[in-house]
């Protein structure tokens, strides 16, 4: 027997649009509750990820982009702009990729979403590593205020990056399958009612 897996419906764009804005307050509050600071490079271990891997699994590229880079940005204006360029080009790409890959998952299969939240995932790890080991030195030598970072303290902050991309993966995921076995359980019910009324 197929295990038919579907997220929520929703049925009109307005509805869409709430939830999209909803999903990137989430990722902007969770950023900002949980900060843990890397020293090396002047960032901060977070748990934002979580709501972009979301985003991207549940509404596909537009919503993950959306989610990731305001979401994301916007929690970075309290505490530390100078990474506001850089998070909003990672954590975009991390729910635009996501987004991507699992549109055109089948509704009985695994694969795809979790395929789409490792790539996810792992582009955050690779962006923010770009930024802090090349970009933000390169820009650091014409703009002071992007002088804190280098490829030895890039590699420092590869571990709690890789932790903080696990940690989105696991919990989109979760969150993610949570919300299909919701949705299953309603029409189930629902087809069980139709089938009550016309027995």
């Amino acid at each position: 027997m197929k295990v038919e897996i579907q997220m929520p419906r929703i049925k009109s764009k307005f509805a869409e649009t709430a939830v999209i804005a909803a999903l990137t307050a989430l990722t902007a509050v969770t950023t900002m509750l949980v900060r843990v600071p890397i020293p090396a490079t002047n960032g901060y271990f977070n748990i934002g990820d979580v709501f972009i891997i979301l985003a991207g699994l549940w509404l596909g590229p537009r919503a993950g982009f959306i989610a990731g880079a305001f979401g994301s940005a916007i929690a970075d204006a309290i505490g530390f702009p100078v990474y506001i360029p850089a998070t909003f080009i990672v954590k975009g790409f991390e729910g635009w990729i996501t987004g991507i890959i699992a549109r055109n998952s089948a509704s009985n299969s695994l694969v795809q979403p979790v395929t789409a939240a490792l790539v996810g995932g792992f582009c955050m790890v690779a962006g923010y590593y770009l930024f802090e080991a090349f970009i933000y030195p390169l820009l650091g030598r014409q703009i002071p205020m992007f002088n804190i970072t280098d490829p030895g303290a890039a590699f420092i902050a590869l571990l709690p990056n890789a932790i903080q991309g696990l940690s989105g993966i696991v919990g989109g995921l979760a969150l993610w399958k949570a919300m299909t076995a919701g949705s299953q359980n309603l029409d189930t019910s629902d087809n069980q009612s139709l089938s009550g009324k016309h027995g």
